[in-house]
């Protein structure tokens, strides 16, 4: 699920590739080096790096307390994900060829009868098709070679491969304010580190957050500071607010053959 870090950690990496197009072995768009991170500045380590020239720039959320923007229903969603396991069906025999990695169900459906097999950590095709032969067995005389399963007396033979899907659910949405806030030792160093950031983030509609999710990326405002006593600190403020959703998620089992018989029961697989 996307957290208030997640958040953070999207738009360190919006304003690292706006300061640093280029790379971090490349001069920074205003020119001096650039401390790009989560939080708020000590003011020790910040006074030692605007006497050196250097620039600050640090993403702390906003005052005030964030809001709850939940509208949605709560249901799951889930992309299909494709098996990394095969079978082939060949007159009355099917091979599995592949990966047969856990999180898969192997199944063939002889004469409306379905027997399955859910894959486990260690498997192989070989174990996979021995597995269902034993099972078979128990009502049809079954030969097996390898990674093969020969049924001679089936009169139709379905077998098929398909593996969990990752589902998701959305149980609360959330509106946060953040602070980009640039920490410069002159003016024109000032103006030039916040424009290059606005400029990047107000091409951004949304952050690619890490749990795959993506939160709307509004524009608020923008703030200045300006201190007299502080002689070397140029400060501005942009603030942004960004609705993200918190997200539940769950390994899904996908439908394998519908409604049949499995092993002579009634069953949904």
């Amino acid at each position: 699920m996307a957290d208030q870090s997640d958040v953070e950690n999207a738009l360190v990496t919006l304003v690292s590739a706006a300061l640093y197009p280029n790379g971090i072995t490349e001069a920074s768009v205003p020119g001096p080096d650039c401390r790009i991170y989560r939080g708020w500045p000590t003011a020790a380590a910040l006074d030692v790096d605007l006497s050196a020239g250097k620039i600050n720039v640090t993403i702390f959320p906003g005052a005030g307390e964030g809001a709850t923007t939940t509208r949605y229903g709560q249901s799951w969603m889930a992309a299909p994900t494709a098996p990394a396991l095969s079978a082939a069906v060949s007159g009355a025999s099917v091979t599995f060829s592949g990966t047969a990695s856990a999180g898969q169900l192997a199944g063939v459906l002889i004469d409306g009868v379905g027997y399955v097999y859910r894959t486990q950590d260690g498997d192989t095709p070989g174990l996979v098709a021995a597995a269902l032969a034993s099972q078979i067995m128990a009502n049809l005389i079954v030969q097996i070679a390898g990674a093969t399963i020969t049924v001679p007396a089936a009169g139709s033979l379905v077998a098929r491969v398909v593996a969990d899907a990752q589902g998701a659910q959305e149980i609360r949405r959330q509106r946060q304010a953040f602070r980009v806030t640039c920490w410069c030792p002159s003016p024109a160093l000032r103006d030039g580190t916040a424009t290059a950031i606005d400029l990047a983030l107000a091409q951004i509609r949304f952050l690619s957050l890490a749990d795959g999710s993506e939160g709307r990326l509004i524009y608020i405002g923008t703030t200045v500071f300006d201190q007299s006593e502080d002689a070397l600190l140029y400060r501005r403020d942009l603030l942004y607010s960004v609705e993200y959703a918190t997200l539940l998620r769950a390994s899904q089992p996908a439908m394998l053959f519908g409604a049949l018989d499995l092993n002579a029961v009634a069953l949904t697989v």
